[in-house]
Formats: C-alpha cells, sequence, structure tokens
C-alpha cells in the first residue's frame, strides 16, 4: 500500500514593513490650506510646508538644535515660507537649512533630516530609502495633462496591513470576480516589469445597482502602471458611455503595523455620454463629470473596504498553493524583491 507524502510549505514573513520607494505625503491643496502638516510615515514622525515660491519641504519632525517637536501641534509654525522650532525660535528653509535664530547667527550645521520629494497632479511624494540612500529611480515624469478634468477627490483609510498586499491586488484575477463581482475580466496580455515599472491591464464588465431594481452594466478597460509599492495609476475607459477616469490607489505605511491607503479619483469632461441616463446626459456638462466623479469615488471607497476586511486579518504565504486561473502573483512577487535590497548593498566601502 502506497502513501503519499505530505508537502508543507515553510512561511516566511515579508521582509520589511518599508519597502524602498515613493510613497504618498499629503496634496498640495491640504498643504496649502493646513500650512504645516505632521504625520507618521513610513516609521518617521515627519513634518512638511510649502515655502513662499511653492517649494516643499519634507522632513524629520525633530529640531537638531536640543530635539524639539517641529509639528504644529507642539507649537511649530510657518513665517514667511520658514518652518520656525517652538522652543528657540530656530527657522528652517524648504532645503532644511537653519537660516536665523532670534539671538545668534545661524549655526551651519544645524540642518533637518530632509526627503527628497516629487509632485505628480497635485500629489506629493517621498522617497524612503533603506539605509538613508538616494532615490535610485523616480515617479514618471510626465505629467497627467488636467484640461477638461475634475479636481482630485481623495480619501484615506487605515488599517494593519503591507503595501505589497495590497498592490498584489492589481495582479490577482481572481479577487476581481469573487470579492468585488466583476464579470468576464479578460487579461490584456501580460504583466510587463521594467525596472521598478510594473503594467497590468485587463477587461471587465460590472453591474451595479442605480436606485432600486434599476441597475447598469458597464463595460470597462483599465490599464494599471505601478510604480514601486507604493504608487498605483489607473487609467480607465469605460466603452458604452464614452468616459475616461483615473484612479490613484497609493498605500503608505504608518508605523510598520498600519498602513495609509489612499483613494485618488478624477473624471474627464462628459460632453455627448454613448447612455443617456448611466452618463448622467439629463444634467448640464458642468455637473457631469463632478457627480460621476462622486459616485467613482464612493465606489472605490466601498471597494477597498470589502478587501481591508481580509487585508487586516490575513497572514501572508510566501509560498502560496496557487491554482492555474489566479493570476500573475508570483512573477508580481519577484517584481517587487527589487525594494527589499539586501543590507549588503548598503554597507559603505
Amino acid at each position: 500500500m502506497s502513501t503519499r507524502r505530505r508537502v508543507v510549505l515553510e512561511n516566511a514573513p515579508l521582509p520589511s514593513p518599508f519597502p524602498e520607494g515613493w510613497y504618498f505625503v499629503t496634496s498640495r491643496r491640504a498643504l496649502l490650506e493646513a500650512g504645516i502638516i505632521e504625520k507618521t510615515w513610513m516609521g518617521e514622525n515627519i513634518v512638511a510646508w510649502s515655502d513662499e515660491n511653492g517649494t516643499v519641504c519634507v522632513a524629520g519632525a525633530y529640531c537638531p538644535h536640543l530635539g524639539a517637536d517641529l509639528g504644529p501641534t507642539a507649537g511649530g509654525r510657518i513665517c514667511e515660507g520658514r518652518l520656525v522650532c517652538p522652543f528657540h525660535g530656530y527657522e528652517f528653509d524648504a532645503t532644511g537649512q537653519c537660516v536665523a535664530t532670534p539671538y545668534s547667527p545661524p549655526p551651519t550645521t544645524a540642518r533637518l533630516r530632509v526627503f527628497e520629494t516629487q509632485e505628480i497632479a497635485g500629489l506629493i511624494f517621498a522617497w524612503w530609502g533603506i539605509g538613508g540612500r538616494v532615490p535610485q529611480w523616480s515617479l514618471p515624469e510626465d505629467e497627467p495633462d488636467q484640461a477638461g478634468w475634475t479636481g482630485l477627490k481623495i480619501r484615506t483609510l487605515r488599517f494593519p496591513g503591507h503595501p505589497q498586499e495590497t498592490t498584489e491586488n492589481s495582479v490577482d484575477v481572481g479577487h476581481l470576480r469573487y470579492v468585488h463581482g466583476y464579470d468576464s475580466v479578460d487579461r490584456v496580455g501580460r504583466v510587463s516589469v521594467d525596472g521598478p515599472r510594473l503594467e497590468s491591464d485587463f477587461d471587465f464588465r460590472r453591474t451595479r445597482k442605480i436606485a432600486g431594481p434599476l441597475t447598469s452594466t458597464f463595460e470597462v478597460s483599465a490599464r494599471t502602471r505601478i510604480f514601486g509599492l507604493g504608487y498605483s495609476f489607473v487609467e480607465i475607459r469605460e466603452r458604452s458611455i464614452g468616459m475616461d477616469l483615473r484612479l490613484w490607489v497609493l498605500a503608505t505605511p504608518v508605523d510598520g503595523s498600519l498602513i495609509d491607503l489612499s483613494l485618488v479619483s478624477q473624471v474627464r469632461e462628459i460632453r455627448k455620454p454613448g447612455r443617456w441616463i448611466a452618463g448622467l446626459g439629463f444634467l448640464p456638462v458642468k455637473w457631469r463629470a463632478p457627480i460621476m466623479n462622486r459616485f467613482i469615488a464612493s465606489q472605490q471607497y466601498r471597494d477597498v473596504q470589502q478587501d481591508e476586511i481580509i487585508w487586516s486579518r490575513k497572514q501572508y504565504r510566501s509560498r502560496p498553493l496557487l491554482c492555474r486561473s489566479d493570476g500573475e502573483i508570483m512573477p508580481f512577487r519577484r517584481y517587487c524583491a527589487q525594494f527589499y535590497p539586501d543590507p549588503a548593498d548598503l554597507e559603505t566601502p
């Protein structure tokens, strides 16, 4: 009588809660409204502000003089574009350099720890490098055209999770059907990887209730571009209406356990909808895209709430037992490995 050997797969944890890359900090609009923003970001307490020329600075939240917290809740403030320490009045410009004190020449060595920043469509990102190393790559330099598009709608959820787990959904075709109710999900080509850039395209149908028993079916083509584990940009074409949408999904580790998942959406002006009701053709043109953007943002938020229940409770499986229809999860994980450099590579000679 033959016996079948039981295969036990070892389960290794994710290498780090802070993969290297660019991560969302805030929007320019929020920064201008607040003047100064403080938050926990990538396990660091940081502050962000903009000087009078519009230059954004993201820096460590502690004064190099005697370690005072520079955040607004501790008394930090902005004066003429400079960050002012609440303890001794040291003033720092947008490069992080101390440029003035109330009682003596500023020490040339007094400088904040500053993070490199990049801005896309009014969204501000900062680079987090393992071992403090400088940016190894950039986010896309082609600024999305804003003519004819709505403003950005931003909503953020916080929950226990990891950016690799949330970003993996972009290649997990099976969950789109089972969790979110997408129909006829078809991969368009294969997942494409070029250094820190990954592209994942697919078409699908989706039926949603509008009011009471009324439903509407949407025909969607989605092109996803991922840069690292903190930046996912999805360009969507709804074919039956003739509507264009943009979605950003921005996963940012907070403290090593929690992540902030910021959902950003905008819709292009809808002039001649292919479907009168679903495309809001009965409304003035200027109202259509903003109303549709609110609807899209709410739908996206509900989708992520469905995922969040799973993400916040799941255990990472380094060697998952996959079936053929699970999509390209292992190619995605090989792509992710580059964001966890070997510590030996970071040693200085």
